[in-house]
């Protein structure tokens, strides 16, 4: 699979039904050899800005498990350089969508009362930025995470 099937797989599976976090972690995630079931479950609470909670969006948080697995550090005492990258990778991903937080991007004030997920329906996708934003974070992957 090329870089740009792999955006183009991000946005599908978001799209699927998967959530932001996962759409992003799977369509990478076989890199460093989990397979797509493992995927699913690893990215899956950080969907909704973390549990539906509206907080640091999801998409993000995959791009930021995805770092992490390419710095391969493990190390307690060499933080630095993954939490600028990770930094650089929040600047550029403030570049596309405007924010880090889910409630801004989806211009809302605060988080739905319930954790139930809405239903994905064509008004659903018509009322979010969330494939737009799906995609710009598979595509900040493809160009600093995997350049």
């Amino acid at each position: 699979m090329n870089n740009s099937d792999r955006v183009e797989r991000a946005t599908e599976l978001f799209q699927q039904g998967y959530n932001c976090s996962q759409a992003v972690f799977c369509a990478y995630s076989d890199i460093f050899g989990f397979d797509f079931e493992t995927s699913l479950k690893i990215s899956s609470g950080f969907g909704g800005g973390f549990g539906r909670m509206r907080e640091v969006c999801g998409a993000f948080c995959a791009v930021t498990l995805l770092a992490g697995l390419k710095e391969e550090n493990a190390d307690p005492n060499d933080k630095a350089k993954i939490y600028e990258n990770i930094r650089n990778l929040a600047d550029e991903f403030r570049k596309k969508t405007g924010s880090l937080i889910c409630k801004d991007l989806l211009n809302v004030n605060s988080a739905p009362e319930s954790h139930i997920p809405e239903k994905r329906t064509e008004q659903y996708y018509s009322k979010r930025p969330c494939p737009f934003i799906v995609k710009n974070a598979a595509e900040i992957v493809e160009t600093f995470i995997f350049r």
